[in-house]
């Protein structure tokens, strides 16, 4: 199949749930919640990935399925990672910042990525040809120096105070808003990556990630000229793919920030040490 296919079909992946997401959202809804409080999940979450991975399937039969809500289905060639609603927290609160994440990957590599953001009405589409907005070519920027940056980064939440010390995670959150113009913390590290892309935002950073967020912006945000630093927190194998490592610093086009990488690092190798 060609790739340009598709990536067609991640794009009809986030279109299909499109609808209604739109629909559910600050229309009341149940929220549960996985591993703690700050971890919820809806019943939209589930049925959109439901509805994607029927699409995915019937138009590519020679499929894996990974999804956020049920896991690894299927043994194909053509691996999917999907989150069918990545920023459920805002999703389930009424704040719009969340997307639908769908990424295609052949053979270790990323050949397709389609992020939704209905509610901003902006589709990013990726292939190994290029990036795209909306249908037009995504050309990333940023400022050169942090001192003129927006960085968004959900570091820290009470995970990086277990695993780092409360008063270390605090202390390095401080240095970045000390270092920083302006820092956010909107939650979705695919739409915050794809921020990045668009040059709407100067970087991003977040250390605890899955595939499913951040495999299509990874893709989105390379082809329009940014740049991706993994980091493994001690977790997989450094060699491992760039959308497997937990940890991630995200800096658009002209961007040179020595402390966001120097911080990044400093997490990647205390928590390596830790397992080590």
């Amino acid at each position: 199949m060609l790739h340009t296919t598709i990536a067609d079909i991640a794009r009809k992946a986030v279109l299909a749930v499109q609808e209604p997401l739109t629909a559910a959202f600050r229309a009341g809804m149940v929220v549960d919640f996985k591993r703690d409080r700050h971890d919820p999940v809806t019943e939209h979450d589930r049925r959109a990935e439901a509805v994607i991975r029927d699409l995915v399937f019937r138009e590519v039969p020679d499929s894996t399925f990974v999804g956020e809500e049920g896991g690894s289905v299927g043994s194909g060639a053509v691996h999917w990672y999907v989150d069918p609603i990545d920023g459920t927290a805002n999703f389930a609160s009424g704040m719009a910042f969340w997307c639908t994440s769908v990424a295609a990957v052949v053979d270790g590599e990323t050949v397709a990525g389609a992020i939704l953001d209905p509610i901003g009405g902006n589709l990013f589409l990726a292939d190994r040809n290029g990036a795209w907005l909306n249908g037009q070519p995504l050309a990333s920027r940023a400022a050169p120096d942090e001192a003129n940056a927006v960085l968004i980064t959900g570091y820290p939440v009470p995970r990086d105070f277990r695993n780092d010390g409360e008063a270390v995670a605090l202390g390095r959150f401080g240095e970045l808003t000390r270092t920083f113009a302006t820092l956010r913390r909107p939650g979705s590290a695919a739409l915050s990556i794809a921020h990045v892309a668009a040059g709407w935002v100067d970087a991003a950073a977040g250390f605890g990630v899955n595939a499913w967020d951040v495999t299509a912006a990874i893709l989105i945000l390379e082809k329009a000229g940014g740049r991706y630093t993994p980091h493994d927190l001690g977790k997989v194998a450094p060699t491992a793919p760039a959308f497997l490592h937990p940890g991630y610093v995200a800096v658009g086009a002209g961007a040179n920030y020595p402390t966001l990488d120097r911080v990044a690092r400093e997490v990647s190798e205390g928590r390596r040490r830790r397992v080590a």
